[in-house]
């Protein structure tokens, strides 16, 4: 093994990727603030259905056969010491820090308090709402919104469920007009009422909503799925805001080092390096940040390796699940266009299971 000691800030989908690829080769640290991964592609439909409550929370415990998993809060880096610091005063020396701290998601797609039996209750919490609802607003178009509709129209086929988006077309950031009919075709089959140029904002009474029209719906139940915030004020607040661009992101050069720090990397959501932020970008960006931190662990031997550059994902297969049966395929193909794959494939590739066994496998559980 290398003498090399690396901390890893973070356990999402990123980080596990890279502290897995590092393990036989350094000492590594994971730290989160987490007991357990969150699988987070099956949170909406645990924050739907009972049954799936449980599904997001995989252990830590099987991931790391030579490092260790180290639960806790991040709150400063000392990049002047080399040393990783925790809210209960704990000091983590590292030859190499990696910033994978990801992004905070609208719930329900989001670990609610600091334990799992919290997160599991906020699951609950959304659950009961649900079932009790008479009208769910939805708002944002995205792969999210549209998947969240989806789900909860299948849940509750009975309640009125809007889904109001800001931009002309629904999936609009895949750059897939086809995969965006496809989904609006969908949900409007199964008497989702689908409002397009509708910018919401809470409106002057309680539980309505007002469009920049000045059209009001009125809604018991409202999910916002319109973006996600970058992972990065603890950054700034330990004196590193220098690191961050406006947006909160991680400012990295092309071999994904935190600009102007040989030894600090940023991974996955919480880095600058793609606006496309899902999953499949995120674990590229592992796999080439383990490849250049072996090389800079390495770097005085004769058969020292040079550093790969990572190239910004633009197009990538995408897959959104109309439930479990039913969804939409997007797959890059030679010549910039997007072959567009209907139910059979999205629901086998993903929508059936929500990549949980890949997952399990990936943190060394069996699939089941």
């Amino acid at each position: 093994m290398s003498d090399g000691d690396v901390v890893v800030i973070g356990g999402g989908y990123a980080g596990v990727r890279l502290a897995k690829r590092l393990d036989a080769t350094a000492r590594v640290t994971l730290v989160d603030r987490k007991e357990v991964f969150f699988h987070r592609i099956s949170s909406l439909r645990a924050g739907v259905r009972r049954e799936w409550s449980a599904t997001p929370f995989i252990p830590y415990d099987r991931l790391l056969r030579h490092g260790q998993v180290v639960v806790g809060k991040v709150v400063r880096i000392d990049t002047a010491e080399r040393r990783v610091v925790l809210a209960n005063g704990t000091r983590l020396p590292y030859d190499v820090v990696v910033i994978a701290t990801g992004a905070d998601y609208p719930e329900p797609a989001r670990f609610a308090g600091t334990t799992t039996e919290e997160a599991m209750k906020s699951f609950a919490e959304h659950q009961q709402k649900i079932s009790f609802a008479e009208h769910v607003l939805v708002v944002g178009g995205g792969p999210s919104g549209v998947e969240l509709s989806a789900e909860i129209r299948l849940a509750r086929p009975d309640a009125r469920v809007t889904l109001a988006h800001s931009g002309p077309e629904l999936l609009g950031s895949t750059g897939s007009e086809r995969a965006g009919r496809k989904a609006r075709e969908w949900l409007e089959a199964h008497d989702v009422e689908v409002r397009l140029d509708s910018f919401m904002a809470p409106g002057n009474d309680f539980a309505t909503y007002r469009d920049a029209r000045g059209d009001v719906i009125a809604a018991d139940l409202s999910f916002w799925a319109t973006g996600t915030t970058p992972n990065t004020l603890w950054l700034r607040l330990g004196g590193h805001g220098d690191l961050l661009t406006p947006s909160g992101h991680v400012k990295v050069d092309r071999s994904l080092r935190a600009e102007g720090h040989l030894d600090v990397f940023a991974v996955g959501d919480v880095n600058d390096a793609t606006e496309l932020k899902i999953t499949p970008a995120a674990l590229a960006q592992a796999d080439l940040a383990a490849w250049n931190i072996r090389a800079h662990l390495n770097s005085a031997g004769r058969h020292r390796k040079e550093p790969r550059f990572y190239r910004p994902v633009h197009r990538t297969p995408l897959i959104v699940p109309f439930g479990p049966a039913d969804g939409v395929t997007m797959l890059p193909v030679p010549g910039g266009e997007t072959a567009v794959l209907g139910s059979r494939t999205s629901a086998v590739a993903k929508a059936k299971t929500l990549m949980t066994p890949y997952m399990r496998r990936q943190l060394g559980y069996t699939a089941a």
